[in-house]
């Protein structure tokens, strides 16, 4: 059964969220699983194989770029750009031209060095050969050929030469220009000179690749996508120019270009214009330092959100999607300042007559600490460090794990930040203000969920509407979410009990992008969710009393459903996102059509697919074929919710899985929050994602 896209928002289709169709495993089956496949029990010298040159690569893609996907298939392109800006950070790039080709072939050029044609000595051919075409190769090792650069691991040009169907890298040393082809990581013909430069003097790299078929499941790049990656790096390297062209349709060649002088305090500006909140304070703070030659900046700047936390980290810019040393460390030393200046400015507050010892609830209270998520609330900050050797974990660089960052990274933000405050006092103001209204929203809404909470392990204060399963093992069951008492009663009709519960939810939800904490933690129409799910919620979550392995959104299919997914999917990012980080949130697929002549059915999940259904239908004969649409979950009876979008064997899901948080902030800031303007860009230029508007 296809994947079902109808009704989908753009907040569902955008690239931060990113949807894969999952088959349901860990259920009790309703009929007995075929044998396991035989397995051979010999295991001898002959079992060992061992991949020589990139065939390790092509075998194991996502051990070097994370997937045959759309984002390994992006990685490629990242690997050669990162290249070239190593050399834009050595000091000899200013300008990077990546282009989009027809037949979605990549060509990326640099103004840099030139990768090195001379022979090398240990191995005999030239040094370009050996980027490309071995493993651990580069200039990146020995602290000669660059003092910081992304790519250390030595992997990235030989990886992309190895899953991509041809490349050709053609270099110009100043005198003469250089080519060499290869095809899936090969080559017949060595280094040769084509011809004299035109441009005596002048060095430049320039690579163009295809990526293999054979290996990824699409070629199709998503131009906006590298385009933000282009404009990140831009900003992340004040003064660099980078092009970016896509020409694949005649009619329609797109290109920006990008050049930030202000580095990441102008990402910093960018990034709230494009949220669209209003900023609490009109500078934009900015920190920097160097310890031990590793270069630490910092910016950032509050803004008038509620519940939002925007963070982007880089190293030796590389996104570090999931933080590391250097962003534990600038929460450390933010957490650290703040609270000492909310403890004098409390103390400031305090009565100056203290002749009098004062009762036990009069005068000076005991200062409590702001905690580092309300210090956080809205803020939108950049961090960005450069190393001579950066300890990513794994090859595709998500995480800083170098440990001597950290002491760095806290020690030069505390000191500058410290006296940043204290020569300007009326932006420090208000950032105490803020961080102390946003502890009392999250101490007024922990006090009313510890007057609500019951214990969930008897059954005792679980939602009323709640139809729960017999199975209490979280690996084995669901929950379904299900707008309405109409649906909800035929999901309980419909399901299997045993594994399956049925949640239905009433009345219109609150928007927690636009309401304190405090106001989230009283909702009538969320707390039954939380109650259901056990877990609690904000600061409190505890992923470990999660009652159900997988949380299913069921709305209808059409643009009331999608704007209830949204909800749902705003609330469960914001206060409880371990759910989505660790892969249990999924959203049903039901079908929009039932196509059926006599006793043959056939369910459609798109318009394109009911039109294939009834020509199968009709037959040569041209019968006479029935089309139902559904324009709810209610007008499904029981039996067809089950076969269509509740049984394990036959339906198809959407996992909601989070590729980057910072993103993903960005977006829910932007469909859910106060301003129009930045919504309606952001709606515009991903219109293409709708492929249903039901009106």
């Amino acid at each position: 059964m296809s994947k079902n896209n109808i009704g989908a928002t753009a907040l569902e289709n955008a690239e931060i969220i990113t949807e894969t169709t999952e088959t349901t495993e860990n259920l009790p089956e309703i009929k007995e699983r075929e044998e396991l496949a035989q397995v051979t029990h010999e295991y001898g010298a002959d079992n060992i194989q061992a991949l020589e040159g990139l065939e390790a690569v092509r075998k194991r893609p996502g051990m070097y770029i994370g997937s045959t996907g759309l984002s390994g298939l992006h990685h490629l392109v990242y690997e050669i750009v990162d290249n070239s800006v190593d050399e834009a950070l050595a000091g000899y790039c200013t300008e990077i031209d990546l282009k989009i080709l027809p037949g979605n072939i990549i060509e990326i050029t640099d103004n840099g060095r030139g990768i090195p044609v001379g022979i090398q000595s240990q191995l005999g051919i030239s040094a370009a050969t050996i980027a490309f075409t071995v493993l651990h190769a580069g200039g990146k090792f020995g602290g000669g050929g660059y003092k910081v650069a992304g790519g250390l691991h030595g992997v990235g040009a030989a990886v992309v030469n190895a899953l991509s169907e041809w490349l050709e890298v053609t270099i110009s040393d100043g005198e003469h220009v250089h080519f060499q082809r290869f095809e899936r990581g090969s080559y017949s013909e060595e280094m040769k000179i084509i011809r004299k430069t035109k441009n005596p003097g002048k060095t430049r790299t320039s690579v163009r690749f295809l990526a293999d078929s054979e290996i990824f499941a699409t070629l199709d790049y998503d131009y906006t996508t590298i385009l933000e990656r282009m404009r990140e790096q831009a900003f992340l390297n004040a003064g660099l120019k980078l092009i970016v062209t896509d020409s694949r349709i005649p009619d329609d060649i797109k290109g920006e270009e990008f050049r930030y002088e202000g580095g990441i305090v102008s990402y910093v500006s960018w990034l709230q214009k494009k949220r669209g909140a209003d900023v609490l304070h009109s500078d934009v703070i900015y920190l920097d330092g160097v310890i031990d030659d590793i270069t630490v900046e910092v910016a950032f700047q509050y803004n008038t959100d509620f519940n939002s936390e925007a963070i982007r980290s880089f190293a030796n810019n590389i996104h570090t999607v999931e933080g590391g040393t250097h962003e534990t460390s600038f929460k450390r030393a933010l957490n650290k300042v703040v609270n000492d200046f909310v403890l004098a400015h409390v103390k400031e507050k305090q009565p100056k007559n203290k002749s009098k010892k004062p009762k036990k609830d009069e005068g000076e209270k005991e200062f409590t600490s702001i905690s580092g998520e309300a210090i956080r609330e809205a803020i939108n900050a950049v961090i960005s460090v450069k190393l001579p050797e950066c300890e990513f974990e794994g090859q595709t660089k998500s995480k800083l794990g170098n440990p001597e960052v950290g002491p760095v990274v806290y020690r030069i933000v505390a000191e500058k930040l410290t006296y940043y405050f204290e020569e300007h006092p009326e932006t420090v103001a208000i950032i105490i203000q803020k961080a102390i209204n946003s502890q009392a929203a999250r101490d007024a809404a922990r006090k009313a969920m510890e007057a609500k909470r019951k214990s969930v392990t008897d059954g005792a204060g679980l939602p009323g509407k709640l139809a729960d399963c017999y199975n209490k093992d979280p690996d084995k069951t669901e929950v379904y979410i299900v707008e309405g008492d109409s649906a909800g009663g035929s999901a309980k009709q419909g399901r299997n009990s045993e594994f399956q519960a049925i949640l239905p939810l009433w009345g219109k939800m609150l928007n927690v992008e636009k309401a304190r904490v405090d106001k989230v933690f009283g909702n009538d129409k969320l707390m039954p969710v939380v109650k259901a799910l056990g877990t609690g919620i904000g600061e409190d979550f505890d992923l470990s009393k999660l009652r159900y392995g997988r949380i299913v959104i069921m709305a209808d299919a059409d643009v009331d459903g999608s704007h209830i997914r949204t909800l749902l999917l705003t609330f469960f990012f914001r206060f409880m996102k371990p759910l989505v980080e660790n892969g249990h949130i999924y959203i049903a697929q039901p079908p929009l059509y039932k196509v059926y002549r006599g006793k043959q059915i056939r369910y459609a999940f798109t318009d394109e697919e009911r039109e294939i259904f009834i020509t199968e239908l009709a037959g040569e004969s041209n019968s006479k074929v029935d089309v139902q649409r559904y324009k709810g979950l209610g007008e499904m009876n029981p039996d067809q919710l089950w076969e269509t979008t509740m049984d394990p064997a036959t339906r198809t899901m959407v996992k909601v899985e989070m590729a980057d948080a910072a993103n993903a902030d960005l977006i829910f800031s932007i469909l859910m929050g106060d301003k129009v303007e930045p919504r309606r860009e952001f709606i515009e230029k991903n219109a293409k994602y709708v492929t249903n508007l039901d009106v």
